[in-house]
């Protein structure tokens, strides 16, 4: 009898797996990808790859991760021998890697929070704005500290058994994100010029469709889907046996895809509103919107209510990101979970203070041309993630299809035309990600 911790509920396992894929991209990374690559020319590419490509490896990352009922390392071993595990250690390194920037972002988010509550979270000049967000990543204090701060947060939350930590946080935290984020949408569709921003988003425009548009989908369908790294692999491996995959990976699909465009509804209708730039950039969000709320009633209310969207977000993607190398040191190392998270918590402080510095005091100690934040990025979403994603579909689609098969239930064409997406298209769409990220 399997003694590892599983998920209370079914509507747990769906919330935190959902929480996990959301994260800031679809606050912070949806809005300005949509926004620089014509609207809709990356929205509707982006549905199609996502209800094609993102679902089927979603459904073979959390059904291997089930079947080998432990860590990326227990898991891959156990399925698929030892020549799958140094491929697993580079994923447990992917999201370990991720973190190490990733937190710094989160540590920002809890900044902006504060600022907002203290009555600070509207400005109405960019260039002080810019100005604000700069004096705040050149400090090594606040830097490191917000940061800290973060890792801190999200370890107190992974330190819990699963259902008591993740699954209780995701279930608490998730519904009150969606519900700040509507709040926030239905102020923002209802400022004059409001609809621009809807027909940019949902208007198809053959003319905006581009290669780099598509690329730019491509991308992102693997980002908001957290597939690749270990994390879906991870949370796999404590779903019970008696769960339907293929219903509970749909849903966390659908679920991922609105708040993506909860985050596009946010955003896109107030930048137009307020004649600001679409295609303005990872910036976008942080350097438009307080602009924006500067400019309503409510103003402040709002920009709190935003930033506490932002906090929430990173959080529930960053416990799924920590919990990756704390199931490994649990399961391999037998440690104690309290103190494998202590351990690696630690050890993010550490190695994460690398990228928080980035931008002041390390800013011009450079690898490669790239600064430590930026070539962990590289790193991870160029390297990493596209190679787990290889991996993932040689393990699941030719290793041990026959138990992928059997514990999904996919029969006759369905079936085929899952191992078909699973083996040929996928692959090759992964290819293009990882070449282009080269490039």
């Amino acid at each position: 009898m399997n003694s590892r911790s599983t998920w209370a509920s079914q509507i747990g396992f769906i919330l935190s797996s959902v929480g996990a894929a959301v994260g800031l991209g679809a606050i912070w990374k949806f809005p300005y990808l949509a926004g620089s690559n014509g609207g809709s020319a990356f929205f509707f590419p982006y549905l199609i790859l996502t209800f094609t490509v993102g679902l089927v490896l979603l459904i073979a990352e959390i059904t291997a991760g089930r079947l080998g009922a432990g860590s990326v390392v227990t898991g891959y071993r156990s399925l698929g021998g030892k020549g799958f595990v140094p491929w697993a250690y580079l994923g447990i390194l992917t999201g370990y890697g991720v973190m190490c920037f990733y937190s710094a972002v989160g540590g920002w988010t809890i900044a902006y929070l504060i600022d907002a509550l203290l009555g600070n979270g509207i400005v109405a000049d960019k260039a002080a704005l810019g100005a604000h967000f700069g004096s705040l990543v050149a400090d090594p204090v606040k830097a490191i500290g917000f940061q800290a701060l973060f890792l801190v947060l999200t370890a107190l939350i992974v330190n819990r058994e699963v259902s008591r930590g993740i699954e209780l946080l995701n279930k608490i935290m998730l519904p009150i994100f969606m519900g700040l984020m509507v709040v926030i949408i239905i102020r923002g569709v209802t400022l004059p010029g409001a609809e621009k921003g809807l027909e940019y988003l949902f208007s198809w425009h053959p003319e905006a469709f581009s290669w780099s548009s598509l690329l730019a989908a491509m991308g992102f369908m693997f980002f908001s889907l957290c597939v690749g790294c270990g994390c879906m692999f991870t949370y796999g491996s404590y779903l019970d046996h008696r769960a339907h995959i293929v219903n509970n990976c749909t849903w966390v699909m659908i679920l991922s895809v609105i708040s993506s465009v909860l985050g596009g509804l946010m955003i896109m209708p107030a930048v137009f509103a307020f004649g600001l730039d679409p295609a303005g950039g990872p910036d976008l969000t942080f350097m438009t919107m307080p602009i924006v709320f500067s400019q309503i009633p409510f103003g402040g209310l709002f920009a709190s209510l935003f930033y506490l969207c932002l906090v929430l977000a990173a959080l529930t993607s960053a416990v799924s990101l920590l919990e990756i190398p704390v199931a490994y040191c649990v399961d391999e190392l037998k440690m104690n979970r309290v103190v494998s998270t202590v351990v690696v918590t630690g050890s993010l402080m550490v190695i994460g203070s690398l990228c928080a510095l980035s931008f002041g005091t390390l800013a011009d100690v450079k690898i490669c041309g790239r600064t430590f934040f930026d070539n962990f990025d590289f790193l991870t979403s160029n390297l990493g993630l596209p190679i787990g994603g290889l991996i993932l579909c040689l393990l699941t689609g030719v290793t041990v299809w026959p138990k992928i098969q059997s514990a999904t239930g996919l029969k006759g064409s369905l079936a085929g035309a899952f191992r078909f997406i699973l083996t040929i298209v996928s692959p090759i769409v992964i290819l293009t990600v990882l070449v282009t990220g080269l490039i």
